[in-house]
């Protein structure tokens, strides 16, 4: 159970509450602290696809895998909206709204995996590649440099993510009961 792609996802929950720290005490509404918080959560969000990429190569997917690396997602996501919560830069009933989705879903997987794991979904890949965009582009200073009283960058795209998080929930529930 403990392979190199399961190792990769346990490196990315430990390294997780680290990287919120410094997002908490180090974000600036501009400047190159949210530049180097950007490129750190880049690389943590990247470890997503590493984990995956060594499992199918090594043909070691197990369901421990299947379960935690959606769960360590939710951790760095989840805790991201949070954060980004606490410093006013994500309207709290977004966070509030992506956050029972993903409790819900983290204990529906849980209790459906008496019977079979969910694996990830297109809906749930799609809506992890858009929170991700969202949270990068609401770190980034680019969220302030183009900030314009017309239009929104960061509000359309947690707009766009809290529609794709929703709906793969409701595909996920959906295949699960086929």
């Amino acid at each position: 159970m403990l392979n190199a792609a399961n190792l990769v996802t346990f490196g990315r929950i430990a390294v997780t509450p680290v990287f919120l720290w410094f997002l908490l005490t180090s974000y600036s509404t501009s400047g190159v602290a949210n530049w180097i918080l950007l490129l750190a959560f880049i690389l943590i969000a990247a470890s997503d696809g590493i984990d995956g990429a060594i499992a199918r190569k090594q043909n070691t997917v197990t369901n421990l895998g299947k379960l935690i690396d959606p769960i360590a997602d939710k951790v760095l996501f989840g805790g991201s909206f949070i954060v980004l919560s606490i410093l006013n830069v994500v309207p709290w009933w977004a966070t509030i709204a992506i956050l029972v989705r993903e409790v819900a879903m983290t204990a529906y997987r849980l209790v459906v995996v008496k019977n079979k794991v969910i694996p990830a979904s297109a809906s749930g890949k799609s809506k992890t590649i858009v929170q991700a965009i969202a949270i990068g582009y609401l770190i980034s200073p680019l969220n302030q440099l183009l900030a314009n009283q017309y239009f929104d960058i960061g509000y359309s795209l947690i707009f766009v993510a809290l529609f794709l998080t929703w709906w793969s929930a409701f595909q996920y529930f959906k295949d699960s009961r086929s």
